[in-house]
């Protein structure tokens, strides 16, 4: 039975070697792709064959030596095979729910410093464990774990931030400053140094990096390499320069694309070629264990694990195999997209929707950085400062209109500094044989070089300080959950064996399989809901098209919502009213963000079409009023419900429901109109909008009249008035917004102004 439930556990890892391969691809693929994809060098398809390439050449090219013991974060001298196993479950089943659940959040994080310290944390575990089984002293502890170790990896982590931060900042400063952003019209040979340079650092990276256990390096040339290195890099910059020179000359290459795709490749390639460890090197050292304990006659919680101090060889298929879910795990997770959208947001270099919200920190920090650039930019002359603005001064926007969607968050100079300023670094400290994280050097450069650009402007930098501190909280937080689900997990198999096994394995299952489908179900409602779109026209046509579709939205979406209000009141239904004041937040906040949008719209009109945007400022008016007026109907009656007051009496819950059948019918005649783009309807609708007023103005006589001889609640008096002046209000909203658009697309037609609320009361 012994060697069966062995047996179950390296099926286990080998099933969950496969799921961390995708979830850790899913989190890491920012590493490489987001350079490329936010300057949009290349089409999207391009970038992702070239990091195909990357990746097969890097899996492929891979000594396949997985040194997970090697790693000295603890000594496999002192571990039985049956503690070791538990090391390994406890390390996988920890790994792949903790980057899922980054995944899930759309933040990179380290996928080597989560697996670094699961191991850390489970090591810790079982060799505690062991401790009070032999009645020995904790301070023994050192004899089982590194700790000198632990301490460095720590130390890489914290040390890497600031690096790759301000030398990312510094080398893009320096580098904008000669190149500025009109790097188009500068002369070839500016170009063809910077892609020296450039080049010469990203192939060091992959020879340094990336090909670093590749056999085609044996012999001669790895002999030269680290003989004459400095010769090595010299001779390297001389040949590109040149060479992209030619390039750029004769066949008009752009410099800085070129940069871009090689820059993609290489660390495309050294991201398979080395972090593959992340992901299978548990897996594989658990079956070289497996089959080494398995040669012998010795008990599993006899069996020293010696053998685990040695490197273990790969099978190129595995690497194969591991490469090929490494593709395809790029090209259609969308988690991955998820992850690498975040890290360019806060390096966009224009101001637009920002993810993350200002916290006290951030305000602190913007606050203190502006003083202290403020402080140091008077030190300088005028005439000096006014060329340093010169330089970072922008082109003037292109004629041609560019849809939302295609503008490149930043220019081609920065992704290409992003690149070779990540390949040097990360090159250097595996010269030096410096632990750090892949992860976060690239992300830390490119926020550094976002920095250095000015992209953290006045309106954005909060958001943005915010977003790194988020992403920086959540490295931290990976250290510290990973150390401890690992060292729990450990110790739940260590006492509750084989069946505590199957549920920890069965809920990490279930776990991952619900954040799935409950992400398929947030796009899936995301496309059904037909999002408010920000508009993109330059004519008043267009704006007039656009506003249709989003008038169309709102209108189906606060149908649902008031009648959603109604019937929770009716059923007493607190999770359903609970729901529906997130529907309302929702629409609120996509209508901020088209009020948001507005510098952006105006900017994008034609001449001729200028005077669309007062159209178009109306419009979004009165959405925002129509969701300020469901917001407070969801509010109020959310928070009638939640005090546990007294239900609504028969007539009153009715009254209410013949309302919302008469706004049901409103709503539904005005979407059904504006998804037609039928006007014969809209007019119709115009001309019985008194039919309404009058059923809402018939309600409220009604309640005064009850209130006087009937009503003793107080409480219930309040809710319901408030529904019914709201509900007017909505109405009232509803008119304006359809006479608007009514007139604004044929001029010809002169509506009678939508009467106010007195005078609905006074008919």
């Amino acid at each position: 039975m012994g060697e069966n439930i062995y047996l179950f556990m390296i099926a286990a890892l080998a099933i969950l070697a496969i799921a961390d391969l995708v979830v850790g691809v899913s989190n890491d693929a920012v590493n490489f792709l987001n350079s490329a994809i936010g300057s949009k060098a290349v089409s999207f398809k391009t970038i992702m064959i070239v990091a195909s390439i990357g990746i097969t050449l890097g899996a492929v090219s891979s000594s396949g030596m997985m040194d997970i013991a090697k790693t000295g974060i603890f000594n496999p001298n002192n571990f039985f095979f049956s503690e070791v196993m538990i090391i390994f479950m406890a390390v996988m089943i920890t790994d792949i729910l903790l980057l899922d659940f980054f995944n899930t959040l759309g933040m990179p994080t380290s996928t080597t410093v989560s697996i670094v310290f699961e191991l850390l944390g489970a090591a810790v575990a079982i060799s505690i464990l062991k401790i009070f089984d032999l009645d020995d002293s904790l301070m023994t502890l050192g004899d089982y774990i590194n700790t000198d170790k632990a301490i460095q990896i720590i130390f890489g982590i914290l040390l890497s931030v600031v690096v790759a931060f301000s030398t990312g900042a510094i080398i893009q400063y320096i580098t904008r400053l000669l190149i500025t952003f009109n790097f188009d019209n500068k002369p070839k040979w500016i170009s063809s140094l910077f892609g020296g340079i450039a080049i010469t650092g990203i192939i060091y990276f992959i020879i340094v990096k990336g090909l670093k256990s590749a056999s085609i390096l044996d012999g001669p040339i790895s002999d030269f390499i680290a003989a004459q290195t400095e010769l090595f890099i010299l001779i390297n910059f001389i040949v590109w320069s040149l060479a992209t020179y030619t390039l750029s000359t004769l066949l008009k290459v752009n410099v800085y694309k070129l940069i871009i795709l090689l820059g993609t490749f290489a660390l495309a390639m050294a991201f398979a070629g080395n972090d593959l460890v992340n992901f299978i090197g548990v897996p594989i050292a658990a079956l070289q264990s497996f089959q080494d304990w398995n040669s012998t006659d010795i008990l599993a919680s006899e069996y020293v694990m010696s053998g685990l101090a040695n490197p273990v060889k790969t099978p190129v298929y595995l690497l194969l195999i591991s490469g090929l879910i490494m593709i395809l795990t790029i090209w259609f997770s969308s988690k991955a997209k998820n992850v690498v959208k975040t890290s360019v947001d806060l390096s966009r270099q224009d101001e637009g929707e920002e993810r993350f919200e200002p916290n006290f920190l951030s305000r602190i920090i913007v606050r203190f950085s502006s003083n202290v650039s403020e402080s140091l930019t008077t030190l300088l002359p005028i005439t000096a400062q006014k060329k340093l603005d010169e330089r970072f001064k922008k082109p003037a926007p292109s004629i041609i209109k560019v849809k939302e969607q295609d503008k490149p968050a930043f220019d081609l100079v920065r992704a290409a500094v992003n690149l070779m300023v990540a390949s040097i670094l990360i090159s250097l400290a595996t010269s030096m044989k410096l632990p750090l994280s892949t992860t976060y050097v690239t992300f830390m450069v490119a926020m550094g070089t976002s920095l250095a650009d000015k992209a953290w402007g006045a309106e954005s930098a909060v958001y943005r300080v915010a977003g790194v501190l988020n992403v920086i909280g959540g490295w931290f937080f990976t250290a510290i959950v990973a150390s401890l689900a690992a060292a729990t997990i450990a110790v739940i198999i260590h006492y509750g064996g084989f069946p505590a096994l199957i549920v920890l394995l069965i809920l990490a299952f279930l776990m991952i399989t619900r954040n799935y489908f409950k992400q398929n179900k947030k796009a899936q409602e995301y496309k059904a809901e037909d999002t408010l779109r920000k508009s993109e026209s330059s004519s008043i046509q267009g704006v007039i098209e656009e506003s249709a579709n989003n008038i169309s939205n709102v209108i189906s979406r606060s149908n649902k919502i008031y009648t959603n209000s109604i019937d929770g009141i009716a059923r007493h239904d607190l999770d359903a009213l609970k729901k529906n004041k997130k529907g309302v937040v929702k629409l609120s906040k996509e209508i901020d963000d088209l009020r948001d949008n507005i510098f952006y719209f105006i900017k994008n009109l034609d001449d001729s079409s200028v005077g669309a945007s007062n159209f178009y400022i109306s419009i979004l008016g009165y959405l925002q009023d129509l969701a300020q007026s469901l917001e407070y109907i969801s509010k109020v009656s959310h928070k009638h419900i939640h005090n546990n007051h007294k239900k609504l009496k028969y007539n009153q819950i009715k009254e209410l429901k013949e309302i919302d059948y008469k706004l049901q019918s409103v709503f539904q005649k005005t979407k059904e109109a504006f998804e037609s783009r039928s006007f014969e309807q809209i007019g119709e609708i115009l001309k019985t909008k008194h039919e309404a007023f009058d059923l809402v103005k018939q309600k409220i006589a009604k309640q005064v009249e009850r209130t006087r001889t009937e009503e003793s609640s107080p409480k219930n008096t309040a809710l319901y008035f408030s529904l019914l002046q709201e509900t007017k209000d909505l109405l009232t909203t509803t008119m304006n917004l359809i006479e608007l658009y009514y007139s604004e697309h044929d001029s010809s037609i002169e509506p009678a102004k939508i009467a106010s609320n007195e005078d609905v009361e006074k008919k």
